[in-house]
């Protein structure tokens, strides 16, 4: 399973549809037979087969007395929203070794969210994509051609200026009619405080809220062999960095910046999750799957 969800590989596959099905489709493949997601042990009712649905829940024996495929439906299966919030500011262009840009594994990850919500789950699903504007929007829907228009957005999302979380979060709220799970995707270069204090009104709203937090990995632990100069994607400045400062006082900052962010948000009642951009996406859509099964 896990060369499906390899980022190196995933990012050789140049349509997002096709990227997400083959993500998806190795991950539930990996999956135990579990009703811990989405279908439980309590049958509900049935429903008729549509192109896409997962042949394992087709009752045969129904279909061998009517010649009609029915799927058997079951408590868990309720649908929900998913929205996900995309920064696409400048910092998410940043790239090291093989790993893929932190903007293009943001779009697998948010791809396969959509791909998991809107065919296996027939969930609702919206996407804002924003840096300091809101610059595109896609009203949550499970209406028929959605997944189309959630990946055209993915794939017009450019990263633009500097990460502004208060107008993105301001249009979700302007426009939240229903509950759901919100995924707020970014590297979070801000202050955790102000990034929790901003994305937390939403918890208000009774939405489940979880971080994904992508950074790439030479972010984490960058490796250096001499002196260098650094330019910040977002402000353009330039700091001259030695080796030394980079192992040493860099990467005590960076995780102290990652604990606060994580400590903050679970105290704030959201769900954190850190993702580097060199590994499998499977414990993203695990995490989506555990968010929607609590709020069923």
């Amino acid at each position: 399973m896990q060369r499906f969800l390899d980022p190196a590989v995933l990012g050789t596959i140049s349509s997002l549809d096709l990227l997400a099905k083959t993500v998806v489709d190795g991950f539930v493949a990996g999956l135990h037979r579990s009703p811990d997601f989405g279908f439980s042990q309590e049958f509900a009712e049935y429903r008729a087969y549509t192109p896409g649905d997962d042949l394992r829940h087709v009752d045969w024996s129904l279909y061998g007395r009517t010649d009609r495929i029915y799927l058997k439906r079951y408590r868990g299966e309720t649908n929900s929203q998913l929205t996900v919030l995309l920064d696409a500011s400048n910092s998410m262009e940043f790239q090291s070794g093989t790993a893929p840009k932190k903007m293009d594994y943001a779009r697998f990850i948010a791809a396969s969210l959509f791909y998991l919500a809107i065919k296996s789950q027939r969930d609702a699903a919206g996407l804002i994509v924003f840096d300091d504007e809101v610059r595109e929007f896609v009203k949550p829907s499970g209406a028929h051609g959605q997944l189309a228009r959630l990946l055209g957005g993915l794939e017009n999302a450019e990263p633009h200026a500097r990460t502004d979380f208060g107008k993105p979060l301001q249009h979700f709220q302007n426009l939240l009619h229903r509950r759901g799970i919100a995924i707020v995707i970014s590297d979070f270069y801000e202050d955790p405080e102000q990034v929790v204090k901003t994305i937390e009104p939403l918890r208000y709203h009774g939405n489940e809220v979880v971080l994904f937090h992508v950074l790439d990995r030479q972010e984490l632990q960058p490796v250096m062999k001499g002196p260098s100069v650094l330019v910040d994607l977002e402000t353009a400045q330039r700091f001259e960095v030695v080796p030394d400062y980079a192992k040493t006082t860099y990467r005590a900052k960076i995780d102290a910046h990652i604990e606060a962010l994580r400590s903050k948000t679970r105290a704030a009642g959201m769900d954190y999750q850190l993702l580097v951009t060199d590994q499998p996406l499977d414990t993203a859509l695990h995490q989506y799957l555990t968010l929607r099964q609590a709020g069923n």
